[in-house]
Formats: structure tokens, sequence, C-alpha cells
């Protein structure tokens, strides 16, 4: 066959394995009031459902980069796609929160290896110009996923009903999951010799990870006293420093350990993926705060919030397809620009709820979406492009993969944090709930604007001091884009 050809059906299972995968994550946001109210799940059970997901999702990602780097990635991607469509499956029979906590944290790692395998495979594949448009199509997509996931779940719940509809909410990926698995049987290039090389996991290193961002979270989701949230403190400190000195002591032995020691020597991939992190994690934590407002505070049903949160994501899309043409003109100025906008976008949602008369709140609600999805569009493929430009050239084949299990981690923690604040706000009204919830997902955006300036400066000095990673070397990346 024709390379051309078969690059376009390997590019067509990857764009599916992240479309089945995103639209799944979004269609269950607007799902969560109706699985709420018919599992009587409390909020701490809500909020492990939904970071549960992006924390198992986030800790797949490297230890399946480098399983496919060693082993090939057509076993890993049907592995983990399959795993992804068949805990799908059992969320939607699920009885009790605290099993649909455990499947979601299943999913969340089958969904993990796939997009480790399909960022990877892309990079294999497509080189020059044809690797960016590839990768852009790859964010369009997700993007297209995002905007039909709300409207397809609140469509399904109010011709199910809330019992039926967020079951049915689990399921809506399931064609699309399976098509992609045996489109990926059939057109992924098969495994070549097997490495002989020794497969350097790090296990005790992403044990470490796990354990530390667990201690950051349980404060958000669990309900404690101020003694024992001391103690987390106390305790995420201790893995800190474990994992610092573990990372040392794995790396001197001639292994590749989980945070290559080079990336956070180079300033300007650290703070840049520190922008990426803030900016991803108060982005999802903002988004399902505002469908449990939307339905819980303001009685919307569930298709009616969908079409509130709809321009979010359209304008992301929408924005993302051109947003090279802005960094074209623009430069590294592009992103603090689109997280200033987001910094507009939160006000007004903010403001809007405490002031507005609640016939236009929808209205102003849905216009602050129509931003945030354009300062979205804005600041994430070209913070991302930034990042890995400047990743160290020694450790350019885990420098993706790391900036994709930061932003997930930081999901994880966000989602706990804020929807925390909505939940369990003693404020006397849900739109002073709201108003709390989106203060603390302006602070966050505010550090990533502080973050992303610190970031330019720092671009700046290795441009005028050193030059930066070639794409010939982020070429060899293997674990993320």
């Amino acid at each position: 066959m024709h390379k051309t050809a078969k690059q376009k059906q390997i590019l067509a299972v990857c764009l599916a394995g992240g479309f089945t995968t995103m639209l799944d994550n979004s269609v269950l946001n607007i799902a969560v009031p109706a699985l709420r109210g018919t599992l009587h799940a409390d909020p701490t059970q809500i909020q492990w459902i939904v970071a549960g997901y992006s924390l198992a999702f986030g800790l797949a990602l490297i230890p399946g980069g480098r399983l496919g780097d060693l082993r090939g990635r057509k076993p890993f991607f049907v592995a983990g796609m399959a795993l992804f469509v068949g805990a799908g499956l059992l969320a939607a029979t699920a009885q009790t929160p605290w099993l649909l906590v455990a499947v979601r944290l299943l999913q969340g790692a089958g969904a993990g290896l796939v997009n480790s395998q399909m960022i990877g495979t892309l990079q294999d594949v497509f080189t020059g110009p044809a690797r960016t448009r590839a990768l852009g199509l790859y964010q369009v997509t997700c993007a297209v996923a995002i905007a039909l996931g709300p409207p397809l779940g609140g469509a399904l719940i109010a011709l199910a009903g809330p019992e039926w509809g967020w079951r049915l909410a689990f399921l809506i990926s399931a064609p699309s999951g399976l098509a992609t698995l045996l489109l990926a049987i059939r057109h992924l290039p098969a495994p070549g010799p097997r490495s002989t090389a020794r497969t350097t996991l790090d296990p005790l290193g992403l044990l470490l990870t796990a354990a530390l961002t667990v201690a950051v979270m349980l404060p958000f989701v669990q309900p404690a006293t101020l003694g024992t949230k001391l103690s987390l403190g106390v305790a995420a400190l201790a893995l800190t420093a474990a994992l610092v000195l573990w990372q040392r002591h794995y790396a001197a032995t001639g292994r590749q350990p989980l945070i290559h020691p080079a990336l956070p020597r180079s300033a300007p991939y650290t703070l840049g993926t520190l922008t990426a992190m803030c900016q991803f994690g108060a982005a999802l934590a903002s988004a399902l705060v505002l469908v449990m407002f939307l339905q819980d505070g303001l009685g919307l049903s569930p298709l009616a919030a969908s079409a509130v949160t709809l321009p979010s994501a359209l304008a992301m899309a929408v924005v993302s397809s051109f947003a090279w043409r802005a960094v074209q003109r623009f430069g590294r100025h592009v992103v603090p620009l689109g997280l200033g906008l987001a910094i507009g976008a939160l006000l007004l949602s903010g403001l809007a709820a405490l002031y507005a008369p609640s016939g236009w709140l929808p209205a102003l609600l849905a216009l602050g979406q129509l931003a945030t999805g354009a300062a979205s569009g804005l600041t994430v493929s070209p913070n991302q492009a930034q990042v890995l430009r400047y990743a160290p050239a020694e450790a350019a084949g885990v420098a993706g993969g790391i900036l994709q299990m930061s932003q997930r981690i930081a999901a994880a923690v966000g989602i706990s944090a804020i929807s925390g604040i909505y939940l369990n706000s003693p404020a006397a009204t849900p739109n002073t709930a709201f108003f709390h919830a989106t203060l603390a997902c302006l602070a966050v955006v505010t550090l990533s604007l502080v973050l992303a300036l610190l970031a330019n400066r720092s671009t700046r000095r290795a441009e005028h001091g050193a030059t930066p990673v070639t794409d010939r070397r982020v070429s060899r990346s293997r674990t993320g884009s």
C-alpha cells in the first residue's frame, strides 16, 4: 500500500482513539447531578468519580509510553482500548458509588494507555510539517468530542430520565470504542523486533507520585480535622523529598527515572509545564462546577445546561484550528493573551452569578463559555509546542509524557479542590458557592498567567544564550506531544 494511504489510516485510528476517550470524559460532566441523585453519592464520592479518572489517566501515561517504546505500540493500544470499553460497560451497570469510583480508575488507566500509544504512533509515523498537522488534527478532534459530549449527554438524560440517562452516558463511547478497536487491530503497524534493552518503568517513582497526588487531594475530598490536614501536608512534603531523592538515585544508576533530571533544569520547559498544569486543572474544574451550578443551582435541565456549555467547546475547536497563525504573528505572546482572556471570562461568570438577574444569567454564562473556549484554543496547543521545543535533548523522549501526565494530575487535584469548594461551601445560596469556586479558578489561572510570562522571559534568555531544541530532537519523543 502507498505510504501516504497507510499514514492516513493510522492517523484515522489515532484520531478515533482521541475522540472516544475525550467524548467519554466530557459527557460525564453533564450527567453528574443525575448520577449523584440516583446513586445517592456524597460529595467525596462524586469528586473521586470525576477526579479519579484523571489521576489514573495521568499515571498510566509514562509506563504506557515506555512499554510502547520497547515492545511495540499496537498491543498496548488494543489492550488499553479494550480496558476502556469494558470499564465503561461496567460503569453503566454500577449500583454503588464506590464501585463506580473503582471502575472509573480502571477506565482512566485504559484511556492513559491508549493516549500514550496514540501520541507516540503519530510521532513515529509523521515527521516535520506533517507531524504538526497530525497533532493539530488530534487537538481539533478532541475539541469536537468535547463539544459533542454535553449535548449528547443532556439529550440522553432528557429522553431516558435521570436513572437510565447517566448509565447510557457511560455507554455512549462504546460504539466508537469498539470501532476504534477493530480499526487498530487492522491498521496499526505490527510490533517490530523486541528491544533487548532493560525496561525501566521506575515503579517506585510512579508510586511516590501517586501517593503525593493523593496526599494533596485528600484534604479537599475527605472531611478532615485541622490536625489531619496538617498531617497530610507533612506527608506531602515528605513524599516530595522522597521523590526528588529517588529520582536522583535512579538516574545515577544509569536508568531513566520517571522525571528526567534534565527537565527541571530547563526553565522554559519547567515554567511552561507549570503553566499548562494550572490552566488545565482550572479549566476542567470550572467546567464541572458550572454544569452542577446550572442544574442544581438554576434548575436547568441537562439539555439546557449543555446548551450553555456548548459555546466553549465550539469556540475551542474553531480557535484551535487557526491558533498556529496567531502564533506566527504574535509569537510567544499568544499564551498570555489566551490566559488573560480566560481571566476575563471567569470574572464575567462569577460576577454574573452574584449580580445578574436570573433570566439573564444563562445567556451571560454562555457568553463567558464562548470566551473560555477561545482562551483554551489560544493557550493549549501553542503552549504545548513551546514547552516541547525547549525540552532538553537528552530528555526529549519523555518530555511530552511528563507534560501530559502533569496536566492530568493537576486536573485530579483541581477537580477535587474546586468542586469541593462548591459542594461543601457554607454559602447561603448556590450562586454564592459558585462565585467562591470561580474565584478559586481565577486565582489558579492568574498564577498560570504569571508563570507564562516568566516562561516567555526564560525563553528569550534561552534564544539569546543557546540554540533551542530542534524539530529533529523533538521527533525522538515517544511518550507524548
